[in-house]
């Protein structure tokens, strides 16, 4: 092969490399869309089933009633046979009786007759009793021949039912298997949903620890930056106090304002100590800590009775208010806040109780 050739076959090669489709996850919505159409076709499948099982049934009981049938038919063919084989007997008896007697039989018993009407009336006798032998002779044969057919056409229904059990006896099974396969397919979906279902929870957990770690980050910075301003402000003071003796230890250290958001501000107040009444900047009551959050300012500007009046939201944001009688906190996302707690205890994370409620100032 050439150079021109490889490179020809190389390029195709890497193009349907290239073209190869690469399909993503199906989500649990998904799984859980297929599981549901998978349960309704076996729902489906099951109805079909109990169908042919309730025509089966049937055939069953039609195929047994036809047996008695024909089984009484048989029996009543038997003593057909049996009575037109006594009927062609007893016939054969009168006429070989008739024969070995001949005809002077019959003509001494007509002339031995006491008068016309005796000779007409053992002549009648003579002829009822051929035509009788002759007539249920006759009757038998029909009669056989009826039961006969009634026997055979008995048997073709039989057979008919037979064939229509053995076709749903088929579908049956299928239907059998079928049920089997998406039941199969059911479980395996159950399997990948859970499957589905674990992963989508560590993907949550690991955005909200990304978040977290973010939320940190920013709180650090924002803490960074209220550190940098309470120095700068520290030093202005101390610079203007060398001019004036009058003002000589009594500075305030901390800026009059704090810039960001409400969460940043919690976030940099993190470990402060929870004193009572304060607001600022060192430590924290739990109203001092929300009002200088939702200002910026290290002043009261709300209470837990103020915020407790307000209505719940129903989309809590961060930035929001959790509150109770006695208590408030900011809350943070996913069901956390931060607050200062009480004496002995700083500013910390902890999860929003129950008996809290999320306001909106």
């Amino acid at each position: 092969m050439n150079k021109i050739g490889k490179r020809i076959l190389a390029a195709a090669v890497a193009s349907s490399v290239l073209v190869t489709p690469v399909f993503a996850d199906p989500s649990v919505d998904d799984l859980k869309k297929s599981k549901e159409s998978a349960q309704n076709e076996v729902s489906s499948l099951q109805t079909q089933l109990n169908t042919v099982v309730g025509k089966i049934t049937e055939l069953e009981s039609q195929l047994s009633s036809k047996g008695e049938e024909i089984i009484q038919a048989q029996s009543d063919l038997e003593d057909a046979e049996a009575e037109e084989q006594k009927q062609y007997a007893d016939m054969k008896v009168r006429i070989k009786y008739m024969y070995e007697a001949g005809d002077q039989s019959a003509v001494e018993s007509l002339v031995g007759s006491e008068d016309f009407s005796d000779m007409v009336n053992k002549a009648e006798y003579v002829s009822n009793v051929h035509n009788y032998d002759r007539q249920k002779l006759q009757e038998y044969v029909e009669t056989k021949q009826k039961i006969s057919d009634l026997k055979d056409q008995l048997e073709e229904e039989q057979s008919q039912l037979e064939s229509m059990q053995t076709e749903y006896e088929s579908q049956e099974s299928k239907l059998d298997n079928l049920i089997a396969s998406k039941q199969a397919e059911v479980s395996d979906l159950d399997q990948q949903i859970e499957e589905a279902e674990r992963k989508a929870a560590e993907e949550e957990l690991k955005r909200q620890q990304e978040e977290a770690a973010r939320q940190a980050a920013a709180a650090e910075a924002a803490r960074q930056q209220a550190a940098s301003n309470r120095n700068n402000s520290s030093s202005s003071s101390s610079n203007s106090n060398k001019g004036n003796s009058s003002h000589k230890g009594t500075s305030n250290n901390a800026p009059s304002y704090v810039s960001g958001d409400a969460v940043s501000r919690a976030y940099s107040a993190l470990g402060k100590p929870y004193v009572w009444g304060a607001t600022g900047p060192n430590s924290f009551d739990c109203s001092g800590l929300v009002g200088f959050c939702l200002t910026g300012r290290y002043s009261r500007s709300c209470t837990s009775a103020s915020l407790n009046a307000l209505a719940t939201v129903s989309n809590p944001q961060p930035g929001d208010v959790c509150v109770r009688s006695g208590h408030c906190g900011i809350y943070i996302g996913n069901g956390q806040m931060i607050h200062a707690p009480h004496t002995g205890d700083v500013v910390k994370v902890a999860s929003v109780p129950s008996n809290m409620r999320i306001v909106r100032p």
